[in-house]
């Protein structure tokens, strides 16, 4: 498949780097402003780096834009008039809407919206797809891409921005949690690479019980806590410190900052 990726910041990167890891692509074109910052790639036969937008899309099949919101509208006016009913278009884009993207390009066009996380780039991200009439032509093939790069599912347009919280924001909420059980187990007596070693390695057990298992998050804890215990008397002082409802609260707060932003 010859895939360019219109913007290869961090996310695009990411994608960039689980295509390539997952053998999914035989060529990749990345445009970036600045090209040094893609030096990691240069000698890559596969892989070609360019400015040139336009150059990008008319030599692939499939576009995937992962450019920052604020940019999105000019690069589309600038490569609208090389865009055919055959390319598939996967958008990345914070809060960019498909009427947007259709208002520019058309809706005869196939375009579909994602929402992947930077754990694309290690094959694990959740990744959350819609698409326009013609776009649902070609879902199969978007879902079946990032499936390679984790997991997918296809949602409704108006729940996009509530996963853009829950999978993309999601990635940074895990990483805070991972470093404050890493800060107790320091404070517990343990080195911070011992620290975080275990920290990691438990909240990758516990998803991996879960994906397993098939059951609900509760059930598991109770196989953990015991009467009097350790367990039961650490997760109750954590809810009496607000812990659930903390984190639900940062879920909300970023929701609603991403709806600000989508209205302005």
């Amino acid at each position: 498949m010859k895939i360019s990726i219109i913007g290869a910041g961090n996310i695009g990167k990411a994608i960039a780097n689980g295509l390539l890891e997952k053998g999914k692509v035989s060529s990749l074109y990345l445009t970036k402003r600045n090209l040094d910052d893609l030096k990691d790639y240069k000698g890559n036969k596969i892989v070609t780096l360019t400015t040139d937008n336009v150059e990008a899309v008319k030599n692939t099949d499939l576009i995937i834009f992962a450019i920052q919101p604020r940019h999105f509208q000019a690069i589309l006016e600038e490569v609208k008039d090389h865009i055919t009913k055959q390319h598939v278009i996967i958008s990345a884009i914070t809060g960019f809407k498909i009427s947007q993207i259709e208002a520019v390009i058309g809706d005869d066009k196939h375009i579909i919206r994602s929402m992947p996380n930077t754990a694309i780039a290690v094959g694990q991200s959740m990744t959350c797809l819609c698409a326009n009439k013609k776009g649902n032509e070609k879902m199969a093939l978007a879902k079946d891409i990032f499936e390679n790069l984790g997991s997918a599912i296809v949602i409704p347009e108006e729940q996009m921005q509530a996963a853009t919280v829950i999978c993309a924001s999601g990635i940074a909420f895990w990483m805070r949690l991972i470093r404050a059980t890493t800060q107790g187990a320091i404070q517990l007596g343990f080195e911070s690479k011992e620290a975080l070693h275990m920290s990691v390695q438990t909240c990758l057990g516990a998803a991996n019980l879960l994906v397993a298992s098939g059951s609900h998050p509760e059930q598991e804890i109770d196989k953990v806590t015991t009467p009097r215990g350790c367990t039961i008397e650490g997760l109750n002082e954590m809810e009496h410190q607000g812990l659930s409802s903390s984190l639900i609260k940062g879920l909300v707060a970023s929701y609603e900052k991403i709806t600000q932003i989508s209205k302005d």
